[in-house]
């Protein structure tokens, strides 16, 4: 196929970005007028590729019904990319970022916003430093009148990536998720809430004169171009009718290489694997596939499985940000489940008690099942671990750690029971963490993940606190990781 997103190799300028035929989206909504930009994003079927999959044209349409009277929306476009297993926000800012503007800038014009502002992590220096130039063409070039764009540099942490907690970050505060949807309360806040994390969700007659926001994810922005240039059947001629258009995915894992490339919606996930991932190593076979930390594995039986929404969460697994971290029969499922478990712990933010503190107890016997000094007791606390760790969860980190485990306990009862009974030795660790970068078709992932503790410090010492707890909801310079 035609690559749609990712373009085969770096794009130099906003000119020749414009002389490809960059610039037309813009063109084409400012004719359409915003209830005909709204129609042609949601009439085309674009769904978030942040994770969650959710309709873009009818998010951009909630955000255009809740309009503050007070103060005008702003855009956000969620490039804190931190989900284990993915890499592919960071390679569509290295290939074309003029994409991703001209898809921010449209949203921006289409709501009435009057800043975009741009998050990403501080450790991603390349594609900061990409982008700032790209900003500074597309505002002399007078794309973006009347707009201000803005940079915003976040910390290392797993949620900075959670959309509400991205906006707690761009405010000045911590990346603790919040309860009020962003379409309710924005980056601005409005009247006399302090502290805009332990807000209540609003009800949906409640009136607030605080402004929206709009987030996106960097990959689902720089589909709107396409479609406001093309057209929204032009859109569908890829995918299936309830995952159209194509997908940027990551392989990493046990394959003899490793990736980012695109592909049409619905292609069988084991091309995706082959094609991108080389298969495994010589005599070696996969035995699962797991997108992410944020949806159950999938086994080898259904890697026939075609790569959309509605097929992969059918399968009883999910797509995800289409990261796909491929295990052989080499690995160990147990230290996989460690591995998932004690990221979440760590990642957690501590708001939610049970999240935190059950998580962190999931991870330490699940420790101890991976080092086969486990016993029954500690295999039946984590099931009962499991069943309460998502009580009164604000943000889905926890129902993660539910979905993960619980797959990998259901799927490989086997590797369990020989952890329970000590017929195995101790595996090793297994490292699951963020990707740094790719090099020579290998994923760098973030090693120092295992020197950071459960209270966001990174050393031999953990204090017992949560984050939340700890940190100073105002003072986002306390030490924190890169």
């Amino acid at each position: 196929m035609e690559p749609r997103i990712l373009d085969p190799s770096p794009v130099a300028s906003l000119d020749d970005y414009v002389a490809a035929g960059g610039g037309r989206g813009l063109d084409a909504a400012r004719k359409l007028g915003p209830l005909g930009t709204i129609d042609h994003v949601e009439a085309a079927g674009l769904r978030g590729r942040g994770g969650a999959g959710f309709s873009t044209g009818r998010k951009w349409r909630t955000v255009a019904e809740n309009l503050s009277a007070v103060v005008p929306p702003t855009v956000v476009v969620n490039a804190a990319e931190g989900e284990p297993g993915t890499f592919k926000d960071r390679t569509i800012l290295r290939r074309n970022p003029y994409k991703v503007l001209e898809g921010a800038v449209t949203a921006a014009v289409t709501i009435g916003a009057d800043r975009v502002v741009l998050g990403l992590k501080r450790s991603f220096t390349t594609e900061l430093e990409q982008l700032r130039r790209a900003i500074a063409e597309v505002g002399s070039a007078g794309w973006a009148d009347g707009i201000e764009l803005l940079v915003t540099e976040g910390p290392g942490h797993y949620l900075y990536g959670e959309e509400t907690a991205l906006l707690e970050v761009i405010a000045g505060r911590q990346p603790f998720p919040r309860l009020a949807p962003p379409f309710r309360h924005g980056v601005d806040v409005v009247g006399d809430i302090s502290t805009v994390a332990d807000v209540t969700m609003a009800g949906p007659g409640d009136a607030t004169p605080a402004p929206p926001t709009l987030v996106n994810n960097v990959e689902t922005l720089a589909n709107v171009p396409g479609i406001l240039a093309e057209g929204p059947d032009w859109y569908r001629n890829l995918g299936t009718p309830e995952s159209p258009g194509s997908i940027v995915c990551t392989v990493t894992g046990r394959t003899r290489r490793h990736g980012v490339a695109e592909f049409p919606m619905g292609t069988p996930l084991h091309r995706v694997l082959d094609e991108i991932g080389g298969g495994t190593d010589p005599g070696e076979r996969v035995v699962a596939v797991m997108s992410g930390v944020a949806n159950p594995l999938l086994p080898a039986s259904l890697l026939d499985t075609p790569v959309s929404y509605e097929a992969m969460q059918a399968a009883g697994a999910g797509l995800g940000s289409a990261g796909f971290i491929v295990f052989d029969d080499t690995a160990d499922l147990v230290a996989v489940a460690h591995g998932v478990s004690r990221f979440l712990a760590v990642e957690s933010c501590g708001q939610c008690t049970p999240c935190k503190q059950d998580g962190r107890t999931l991870a330490d016997r699940l420790d101890r099942l991976r080092r086969s000094v486990g016993d029954e007791h500690d295999l039946a606390e984590v099931q009962d671990r499991l069943a309460s760790v998502i009580i009164g969860a604000r943000c889905y980190l926890a129902n993660q750690h539910q979905l993960v485990v619980e797959s990998i306990l259901r799927l490989f009862p086997d590797q369990v029971r020989a952890h329970v009974s000590g017929e195995v030795e101790a595996a090793d660790i297994e490292l699951i963490a963020p990707i740094l970068d790719l090099e020579d078709d290998r994923a760098i992932l973030d090693q120092s993940h295992l020197d950071k503790q459960p209270d966001w410090t990174v050393g031999d010492v953990d204090s017992g606190q949560a984050p939340a707890d700890r940190m100073d909801q105002r003072r986002p310079d306390l030490p924190e990781p890169a």
